[in-house]
C-alpha cells in the first residue's frame, strides 16, 4: 500500500463542473460548434461493421451547403414535389405551434410545447419511413403527425382536453397517441421511448415481420439508465430499430454539457455497444432523410440498430412553463450556426427553381387559415374547463378488461349521480 506521504507532490483533487459557454447577459457564442463541410462525410455500406466506422460519429453529416445546394453521398436526391410536401409539413407545424401557443396564453389549454427549430427531424422521418414502422416519439415531434395528415381538429380537441378528446382527458395536452398513424403514445418519461422501441423491434424480428421502429430521446436522457439498458438490448439482439438523440442543446433548463458531450458526441455512445452512430445536421431536411434512409435499410436487412444524434437547437422555451431568458442569452437563437430548417429547405427549393417567395407566402396564408378553422371547430366543442369527456371514460382503457374494483367504482359513481339528480328533483 502506498503511503499518502509519497503522494505529497500531487495536486489536490478538484471536482469538474460543466459550464455553459454563455449565460444571460453575455454575448451569444457557438464557437464550440464545428459545422464541418457539407457533403464531406463518407456514406459507408449499410452492412459495414461498427469497427470500420468509428470516425463517423465525430463528424457532422450535412447535405445542404451554404449556397443552398444539395451535395455529397448522403443526398437522398428527392423530387421537388417531395421536398415541397416536407416544407408544407414543417410550415404547418410552426403555424400550428404559434396558434396553439396563443391559445394557452388565453387560458384555453393547460400546457403547450413548441417544436420551433426542430421541424425538419420528425417531418423528414415521417416521410422517409414506411407505413407500419412504429414511431416512439417525444413531445417535440408533432411534425410527424402533420406530415402524415393527422386531422388538425382532432389534435386541437386533445390539446383542449374537451369532450371530443381522442384520449378522453387521460393525457397532458400535446402528449398524443395515434396508432393508425404509427405514432406510439407519448410519455413524459422520455427514457422509456428507447426501451419500448427496442422491445417492439425485437418482437417484429421474432415474428419475422418487415417493420422497424424509430425512437427519440433528448440529450439529457442519455444520462439515464433507460437509455443504456435499451442500447444494450438493441446491440445484443440486433434489434431492427433506429434510436435517435435530439441534441437541441438544452435539457429543460440545463445545458447539454451535463450529459457529457464535450469529450464524446452523443452519436459516439453507440460505439461502446458495437453498432454505428451518426451525427447529423438536424436542421437539414435532406441530411435527416438521408441518414434515416441509411439506418432504415440497415435495420431491414438484419444488420441491427443505428444511433443517430440530430444536432439542432431549441429556438423556444422548453414549454409554456419555462423562461429560457433565465439561463441563456435572449438573442442566442439568432446566432445558431446551422440556421432555420424551414428557411434552409425553402432556399434550396428556390435555388432549384421549384419554389419562390410568392408561393411560400401563399402557403403560409393557406396553412394559417386551415389551422384557424380547426381551432374554431375544437373551440365550438369546448376548451379547458368548458368541456370535458364523460366521467365514465375514467374507467375505460385502464386495463384490457375492467376488473372488479373498476366496476364497483363505476357503480358507485352512477349511484351517487342518480341520488344527486333525485335530490334535485
Amino acid at each position: 500500500m502506498t503511503s499518502p506521504a509519497n503522494r505529497s507532490n500531487l495536486p489536490r483533487l478538484e471536482l469538474y463542473i460543466p459550464e455553459p459557454p454563455t449565460r444571460p447577459g453575455m454575448e451569444a457564442s457557438f464557437a464550440h460548434v464545428d459545422r464541418g463541410e457539407a457533403g464531406a462525410v463518407r456514406r459507408p455500406d449499410i452492412a459495414i461493421h461498427e469497427s470500420e466506422v468509428r470516425d463517423i460519429p465525430y463528424k457532422l453529416i450535412r447535405v445542404l451547403d451554404d449556397g443552398n445546394n444539395a451535395v455529397g453521398p448522403w443526398n437522398p436526391k428527392l423530387a421537388p414535389e417531395t421536398l415541397i410536401k416536407g416544407l408544407r409539413a414543417m410550415l404547418l407545424t410552426r403555424v400550428f405551434d404559434e396558434r396553439l401557443f396563443r391559445a394557452h396564453r388565453q387560458g384555453k389549454t393547460s400546457f403547450y410545447m413548441k417544436s420551433t427549430g426542430e421541424e425538419a427531424i420528425a417531418s423528414a422521418q415521417a416521410m422517409a419511413l414506411d407505413k407500419g414502422d412504429m414511431f416512439f416519439p417525444t413531445y417535440r415531434a408533432m411534425a410527424w403527425l402533420h406530415a402524415r395528415d393527422y386531422p388538425l381538429t382532432t389534435m386541437c380537441n386533445q390539446i383542449f382536453s374537451n369532450a371530443e378528446d381522442p384520449l378522453a382527458g387521460k393525457q397532458l395536452p400535446i402528449l398524443f397517441s395515434a396508432r393508425d398513424y404509427d405514432f406510439y403514445s407519448i410519455s413524459g418519461n422520455l427514457g422509456v421511448r428507447f426501451v419500448h422501441a427496442v422491445g417492439w423491434a425485437m418482437a417484429s424480428a421474432y415474428k419475422h415481420d418487415t417493420k422497424i421502429s424509430l425512437a427519440y430521446v433528448g440529450d439529457g436522457t442519455t444520462a439515464e439508465g433507460d437509455f443504456h439498458e435499451a442500447m444494450t438490448f438493441a446491440a445484443a439482439y440486433r434489434a431492427p430499430t433506429i434510436l435517435c438523440v435530439t441534441n437541441n442543446q438544452y435539457a429543460i433548463s440545463s445545458f447539454a454539457g451535463f450529459a457529457a458531450p464535450e469529450r464524446l458526441p452523443f452519436a459516439a455512445k453507440a460505439l461502446a455497444y458495437g453498432f454505428p452512430g451518426l451525427k447529423v445536421d438536424g436542421n437539414d431536411f435532406l441530411a435527416v432523410w438521408g441518414a434515416t434512409q441509411w439506418a432504415a435499410e440497415r435495420a431491414r436487412t438484419n444488420n441491427g440498430p443505428t444511433l443517430i444524434e440530430f444536432y439542432t437547437y431549441r429556438a423556444e422555451g422548453h414549454s409554456t412553463s419555462d423562461d429560457p431568458s433565465r439561463y441563456r442569452p435572449g438573442d442566442e437563437a439568432e446566432h445558431w450556426p446551422l440556421g432555420d430548417p424551414i428557411e434552409r429547405l425553402r432556399d434550396h427549393l428556390i435555388a432549384l427553381g421549384a419554389w419562390d417567395e410568392e408561393r411560400h407566402e401563399a402557403l403560409i396564408t393557406e396553412l394559417k387559415d386551415k389551422v384557424k378553422v380547426a381551432v374554431k371547430e375544437a373551440e365550438a366543442i369546448g376548451t379547458l374547463g368548458k368541456s370535458k369527456p364523460p366521467i365514465e371514460e375514467m374507467f375505460e382503457d385502464v386495463f384490457a378488461e375492467q376488473d372488479w374494483r373498476l366496476k364497483k367504482q363505476l357503480r358507485e359513481l352512477k349511484a351517487r349521480r342518480e341520488a344527486r339528480e333525485g335530490d334535485g328533483a
